[in-house]
């Protein structure tokens, strides 16, 4: 039996920049529009998730290579210049695509992948653990009934994640696809010339890092409590301060957990260790190395 879903459940996308924008549903999706308010504590972590996220940005930017990025500007080039029956131009910047990918190798021989482009891509997920589970028991009722069409929305919008999208060169592949591609057009054979520098662009590879949000924020949510809970003069504010931390970092431990981010059972000891700092810090108790487990299991769980 179906449930009708009336909590707010709401995705934001972000890309390249960082730039929000509301995912469009589906006019029949189940899933409402409306976009809930998150907690404070959790807003306030928001600048130090924004800033991971951007220095893992820049740390992947990195990793691309000029030379590839040039190696497919030029095949592309050769491409449009085939189309247009310039056949000495494509001739040119085909040497040029060889020459780039030589140089590649001629610096490490031993390497299968040359990235040439990043494209970085956040889906943020605003909604309570009771509207996640209702999404999920109407995914899988559909999925029952045989109507995987109806469900797939619904699944495909339980995502909280930021997505690292690599497009690299095969190195082991793609010099001698641009390398075959020279003598048909030396023949004359422009079609298949086109054709064959078309089928080298399609074997790019594309790899993928996801990073759960959820977990990304309890290990903030966990920091800043840290910091409470070492402090011995706290306030009756600051008491509920760290209530407050603790208790939204199991919610976002609880969502990941909800997400399929992580296995069931690796989730059972980082509530268990929730639980007995808790306890420790209760009645305005203080204390050093309290998290030190915690920190760790999110650390090794993600």
């Amino acid at each position: 039996m179906r449930k009708n879903i009336y909590k707010p459940l709401s995705i934001a996308l972000l890309s390249l920049g960082l730039a929000t924008s509301p995912l469009v549903m589906a006019k029949d999706s189940a899933l409402p529009s409306l976009q809930q308010l998150k907690s404070s504590v959790v807003e306030a972590i928001k600048p130090k998730v924004d800033q991971s996220s951007a220095k893992k940005a820049r740390e992947k930017r990195k990793e691309v290579i000029s030379e590839a990025v040039t190696a497919i500007d030029q095949t592309f080039n050769a491409l449009q210049a085939l189309e247009e029956n310039k056949s000495k131009e494509a001739l040119a910047d085909l040497e040029d695509v060889t020459g780039k990918l030589e140089l590649i190798l001629a610096r490490d021989p031993e390497l299968a992948l040359a990235p040439m482009d990043v494209e970085v891509v956040t889906y943020d997920l605003f909604a309570d653990l009771d509207t996640i589970k209702d999404v999920i028991e109407e995914a899988k009722d559909y999925m029952e009934d045989g109507e995987i069409q109806k469900a797939r929305p619904l699944v495909e919008n339980l995502a909280s994640e930021m997505v690292f999208r690599t497009t690299s060169i095969p190195l082991a592949t793609y010099p001698d696809a641009i390398k075959e591609v020279v003598p048909l057009i030396d023949e004359g054979k422009i079609e298949e010339a086109k054709t064959a520098l078309q089928a080298a662009l399609n074997t790019l590879v594309i790899t993928t890092e996801i990073v759960p949000l959820p977990s990304l924020r309890a290990k903030y949510l966990i920091h800043s409590a840290e910091k409470l809970a070492e402090t011995s003069d706290r306030t009756s504010k600051d008491n509920e301060t760290l209530d407050e931390l603790l208790k939204n970092a199991r919610e976002q431990l609880k969502m990941g957990e909800l997400l399929g981010y992580g296995s069931k059972k690796s989730y059972k000891p980082m509530y268990k260790q929730l639980d007995e700092i808790e306890k420790k810090v209760a009645g305005g108790k203080s204390g050093k190395g309290w998290f030190d487990k915690i920190k760790q299991q999110i650390s090794e769980a993600f």
